[in-house]
């Protein structure tokens, strides 16, 4: 979990996308999410997290719902949603960290 604590504890937006390749949810979101970090650049970080391959961490955040996007800035958890969203409405979440 330390390295996770490396991943979040940045002085740019993170966010979190945690999945599995088995919901179909989670599969539609990889396209959206490839478009934010496209546009968002080094300004934030997007990281995907397969919750069947890091089940303790899912668990430590309490993941129930796929996907989960959780941004992280600084170590501290900003904003969390379960659910697709869009790209622009993920830009703009993301914006309000910069």
């Amino acid at each position: 979990m330390s390295k996770f604590g490396e991943l979040i504890d940045v002085d740019i937006p993170v966010l979190l996308d945690f999945y599995t390749e088995w919901n179909d949810q989670s599969i539609a979101m990889h396209p959206i999410l490839r478009d934010v970090a496209a546009a968002l650049g080094d300004k934030a970080k997007v990281i995907k997290i397969d919750v069947d391959k890091n089940r303790e961490l899912a668990e430590a955040l309490r993941v129930k719902g796929l996907p989960t996007l959780i941004i992280y800035k600084n170590g501290e958890m900003k904003w969390r949603h379960s659910g697709g969203q869009d790209v622009a409405t993920l830009i703009s979440i993301i914006q309000e960290y910069l």
